[in-house]
């Protein structure tokens, strides 16, 4: 199945915690042509959707994206949607946690209330998705804690674990995370997939390499299609997938 996100630490995540299913996942640097997808829904669901379906339809394959969001109640659930760019478009890690941080100065722990929401898509080669969510309920530190996760980690504390995320071992973040706990709400219809499709994914060397016959172009071939990523043109091929 395609993971659609060129964002390391979360494909890595996320291959830690589907591990047990079995899944060989593609990430879409196997797809060097498929283009980014702009993030501009108004909720998570539509941005999950979004960067699901767009290259699902372009590689042939099942395909799993989520988008997630930190919304905080003092701050009316902000940065929400907006959370991996709370800090303006460009912005990195860090610039996102010191806007947060500046934000909720002087506001006290009992009204740091936050929670952490992950909403994860699949959608089929012809464009269905099947929507998925986890939440983690939490609290906004005063300050970075911890040297593990990304993100917003070094500030989501748990007060049930009495730490962050980021001072959480990566195997213990990944049983109780608001990612987790998305794909476990996800896992039936994983499981269901890989079960239609036989479990056979075809790896990088045994992909055919063809010429568009419309322009010339090399044409991309998955699962039981042969796409041309510069006009489109589509070839069904034979194999028993």
């Amino acid at each position: 199945m395609l993971l659609a996100t060129r964002n390391a630490h979360k494909a890595e995540e996320i291959g830690r915690i589907t591990r047990a299913l079995g899944i060989e996942w593609v990430h879409l640097g196997a797809f060097p042509r498929i283009p980014e997808v702009e993030e501009d829904g108004a909720t998570l669901e539509d941005n999950a959707a979004k960067k699901a379906v767009l290259p699902a339809r372009a590689s042939g394959l099942w395909t799993l994206a989520d988008d997630t969001g930190l919304e905080v109640s003092a701050l009316g659930g902000r940065p929400g949607v907006r959370s991996a760019r709370y800090a303006g478009d460009g912005c990195d890690y860090q610039a996102n946690n010191v806007k947060l941080m500046d934000e909720l100065k002087g506001v006290p722990a009992a009204k740091r209330g936050a929670a952490f929401r992950c909403v994860m898509a699949l959608a089929s080669p012809q464009g269905q998705v099947i929507l998925e969510e986890g939440r983690v309920e939490g609290v906004i530190a005063e300050a970075p804690r911890g040297a593990e996760g990304f993100g917003y980690d070094p500030l989501f504390f748990l007060p049930e674990e009495g730490k962050t995320y980021a001072e959480l071992p990566a195997d213990k973040k990944n049983s109780l995370s608001h990612r987790y706990r998305a794909l476990e709400a996800m896992r039936p219809h994983l499981e269901q997939v890989a079960s239609e499709t036989g479990g056979v994914l075809r790896t990088a060397s045994q992909r055919r390499a063809s010429k568009c016959p419309i322009c010339g172009l090399e044409m991309d071939a998955w699962h039981c299609r042969e796409l041309c990523p510069g006009c489109g043109y589509q070839i069904d091929c034979s194999d028993p997938f």
